[in-house]
């Protein structure tokens, strides 16, 4: 599968600064294929490494069962949203991601995404092996390895 190529291409992120998005904010919007193919689009709290994107989720619902019928999924992160009324436009900067998603619901693979999320979210507070230990068994953890990212900004913000 060919990702098309972005339109207006002067105001295309380079990856790093994609990347530097998906570090760096904390909640985004899951968009996978939903009851009779409807669009459905769920904000979420997730932690990124490595080109994966991790989510935990209830064990079942509607995100949960959309994943189960197709697994192309994306998310997309707004990481600035300025407008300017007197300028007729806003300063953004976004990210969208494109991928396959995966269901773990196996306890030791569940693991290292909990650390991640407790590690970005509540890094220090309280005791993460408790909360984890009381939780691991009433969730599940969406994986989403990234095959196409695409970020863009307002042409006001380019900076090269």
């Amino acid at each position: 599968m060919m990702f098309r190529e972005m339109r207006r291409f002067k105001q295309q992120l380079l990856d790093e600064e994609s990347i530097h998005i998906l570090d760096n904010n904390t909640s985004g919007v899951l968009s996978v294929i939903g009851d009779d193919g409807y669009p459905y689009g769920v904000p979420l709290s997730y932690a990124y490494n490595k080109g994966i994107l991790y989510f935990h989720s209830a064990v079942n619902g509607h995100k949960i069962d959309a994943i189960r019928n197709n697994a192309k999924v994306s998310f997309c992160v707004i990481d600035r949203d300025d407008v300017h009324p007197s300028e007729f436009t806003t300063y953004y900067r976004s990210v969208i991601a494109f991928g396959k998603a995966r269901i773990i619901d196996v306890n030791e693979e569940k693991q290292e995404a909990l650390d991640l999320l407790s590690d970005k979210y509540s890094k220090g507070d309280g005791d993460k092996e408790k909360e984890i230990a009381n939780g691991i068994n009433r969730l599940v953890i969406i994986e989403v390895r990234i095959e196409h990212l695409s970020g863009k900004c307002a042409k006001e913000l380019r900076t090269v």
